[in-house]
């Protein structure tokens, strides 16, 4: 029996590393999904556990919230005990928490599922990116990568269809015991396709960096949503926002302090990096904050059920993608700056236009408007945060813009949840209990447009570097 030729070897690794790029595509794709795939369901969830807007606005945000402040964890304990360990560990705990959150009788319980989607997700999503990145050299990582980076756009779209489609028909748990086959069998799957990787040093894990950054934005988030009930002049609504600003100042003490800090606060100091942080927070919140209220008001004003919500949220999701593809073909011919302040505009416009404009057709068309230019957006943060990072600290820089990302979501959420409380309370809503939500989050691209024309890089060497890079 002969042995195999070098070009029989070469081909198979080629078959193997193309079959681990999509097992961790398929796992990463259900991380995205899970941010978008409960907002059409919301309504069901409320009305079936009988939670009030509080408990719905942690549905959400307990989620995004864990998977952005333990994300740079998650990723340090890939260097630490191996990619593949802890993509497994994160993988495993995903999958189990999406079983909880399915069999869910109460509220709490939910909540505590959703707490555990999002520990999972952190540990997996930046373990399976440095697996992509270890298994693909050359022009192939080029390739992959750029599979990678569409999930994120194909997950929002996947998941608000999903979600409407599963509420309408065996219901919203269904949208959680999807993960669970899904998640067994790829914990079957990857280590056939997946080595294990060795650690690389000792790094070491700030976990009271970590903690100190999630209560925070935690506390914070409480305080939002409490101001929908109790409004600004209430004794216990500043409680959690000094709170939260007391821990996020113990956070920069201690990433001071700590040998090896969860965020190198020197990169944000960086004015690229700083801006690309503040506008993928903005466009986040605006993206997420839109489905999340746009749920409820076709649900609940319009009387729409879940399927069809769904199936409006598509243009919306679909807007966002095409927004991503155009700006990504601007941004080397004209630079960022034109880009993304005409990108804002438009976000700023489209959310205006749900405001002066009542009815399903102004509010779809209005949010896909809006998400043309988030979508802009998205790209062209991520492009001049990393585009002039050294190596040894492009790592660290995407996930403190990934960690932000997440943090969008969230404080997007709790804020649109709280300025429109009177509709998702209401027994019989009115159409400007919700527009108020949409008019905040047209004040914050608007406000974010002026301040990216003041803080992002005008020339296009920003652009060519990170085309050159491959971001």
């Amino acid at each position: 029996m002969h042995a195999p030729t070098p070009a029989i070897q070469e081909a198979a690794a080629h078959q193997r590393r193309w079959r681990a790029l999509a097992l961790l595509s398929i796992a990463q794709f259900m991380l995205v999904l899970d941010v978008t795939v409960v907002a059409v369901a919301l309504p069901d969830i409320g009305t079936d556990l009988d939670l009030g807007r509080e408990s719905l606005t942690w549905v959400v945000s307990a989620y995004t919230l864990l998977f952005g402040g333990l994300m740079l964890v998650g990723g340090r304990a890939a260097d630490l005990f191996g990619a593949r360990r802890v993509a497994m560990t994160g993988l495993a705990l995903f999958t189990a928490a999406s079983a909880v959150a399915g069999l869910a009788g109460t509220g709490e319980v939910l909540i505590a599922g959703r707490v555990g989607q999002g520990i999972g997700a952190a540990l997996l999503s930046p373990a399976a990116l440095s697996l992509v990145t270890t298994v693909f050299r050359g022009a192939e990582r080029g390739r992959a990568l750029a599979v990678w980076s569409s999930l994120g756009g194909a997950g929002a779209a996947v998941g608000v269809l999903l979600g409407g489609a599963l509420t309408a028909g065996p219901g919203w748990q269904a949208a959680f015991y999807l993960n669970v086959p899904v998640g067994l069998a790829l914990l079957a799957a990857l280590p056939s396709v997946v080595d294990r990787s060795s650690p690389h040093g000792r790094p070491r894990l700030d976990v009271p960096g970590a903690l100190l950054v999630t209560a925070a934005t935690a506390a914070l988030i409480y305080g939002l949503i409490h101001v929908g009930d109790a409004g600004w002049s209430a004794p216990g609504t500043w409680g959690p926002i000094v709170t939260a600003a007391v821990l996020y100042a113990g956070f920069l003490v201690v990433e001071g302090t700590v040998r090896a800090p969860l965020m190198d606060l020197r990169i944000l100091t960086r004015r690229a990096v700083l801006a690309g942080v503040l506008l993928i927070l903005v466009a986040t919140g605006v993206l997420i904050a839109g489905f999340f209220l746009a749920s409820f008001t076709l649900q609940y004003l319009y009387g729409y059920d879940a399927l069809v919500t769904g199936l409006l949220f598509l243009p919306i999701a679909v807007a966002t993608l095409v927004g991503s593809g155009v700006a990504g073909h601007a941004l080397p011919r004209v630079g960022p700056r034109r880009v993304v302040v005409p990108a804002l505009g438009v976000a700023a416009a489209g959310s205006a236009a749900v405001v002066l404009w009542q009815g399903p057709v102004a509010l779809v068309g209005g949010l896909a408007v809006a998400a043309l230019g988030v979508g802009a957006t998205f790209v062209t943060a991520f492009t001049i945060a990393t585009a002039h990072v050294d190596q040894h600290d492009a790592g660290i820089t995407s996930g403190i813009v990934n960690t932000f990302h997440e943090f969008g979501g969230s404080l997007g959420v709790a804020a649109v949840s709280s300025v429109a409380a009177a509709g998702i309370t209401a027994a019989q809503p009115v159409p400007g209990d919700f527009v108020v939500g949409f008019a905040l989050s047209a004040v914050a691209a608007g406000v974010t447009a002026v301040m990216a024309a003041l803080l992002v890089p005008a020339g296009k060497s920003v652009a060519a570097a990170a085309h050159g890079h491959g971001h």
